[in-house]
């Protein structure tokens, strides 16, 4: 899965899928604030791309905005287009590395807001990326009571130390896999600018947690990317 990160620049990975249809799929993030902006998802949709990514805490935006609600009525009428809403703690590398401030607000960033839209959008799926970085709870309570909610197992989780009591990256797997099940989570390493690159060490150590649960070949497979496939998998034919 491939995500244009900076808003306007979905053509770089539209043309990676051009290149390699049968090897990406590709996500791009947007702003409902933005000019223009639903003329831009209609052409991403329509050009290939199978996720609208939502920042509301780093855009300023509440999900139930009516603008949001119009974006998320693009991606509906889209067979297997899916909406990525990013919760909780939200820390980006290139601004970080660069000694960019961060002006977000973190009050928009609540995974319960993301209940009542997977309600309202039955046939669209929701991922959380990270586990809900943060809100483990409460994205725990959205996946149980929406089964369009998947959760994303993305980036180092360094939001466990914000969990009282600790909490270890098995303990987290066991209990996304007793409310979820394998087959609504999806694999992310949270890899991205070079020279990070590939983040193999997240893969290894998802790898264990699940290995220490004693988590069968078939539903690893699954989460290690036969869950995305099938999620996408209406947008391919």
């Amino acid at each position: 899965m491939l995500i244009a990160s900076i808003p306007g620049d979905e053509s770089a990975v539209e043309g990676a899928l051009r290149a390699f249809p049968e090897r990406f799929f590709g996500y791009f993030m947007v702003n409902p604030l933005a000019t223009g902006v639903v003329g831009r998802v209609e052409q991403a949709l329509a050009a290939g791309m199978q996720g609208i990514c939502l920042f509301p805490a780093m855009q300023r935006f509440a999900l139930d905005d009516r603008r949001s609600i119009e974006l998320i009525e693009k991606a509906a009428a889209v067979a297997g287009a899916v909406v990525f809403v990013h919760c909780g703690v939200l820390s980006v590398g290139i601004r970080k590395k660069l000694g960019l401030e961060s002006h977000f607000d973190m009050r928009l960033s609540d995974p319960m807001a993301v209940h009542a839209i997977a309600m309202r959008f039955p046939g669209v799926t929701f991922v959380i990326p990270h586990f809900g970085a943060g809100y483990f709870r409460e994205a725990l309570m959205v996946a149980d009571l929406c089964p369009n909610v998947v959760l994303d197992t993305s980036s180092s989780n360094g939001w466990m130390r914000y969990h009282c009591p600790e909490i270890t990256l098995r303990e987290i797997f066991a209990r996304a896999l007793d409310v979820a099940g394998p087959r609504r989570l999806l694999f992310g390493t949270d890899s991205s600018f070079f020279p990070r690159g590939w983040n193999r060490p997240v893969f290894e150590s998802q790898v264990t947690a699940l290995q220490s649960l004693g988590v069968g070949a078939e539903d690893a497979a699954a989460i290690f990317g036969g869950n995305l496939r099938r999620l996408l998998a209406a947008g391919q034919s």
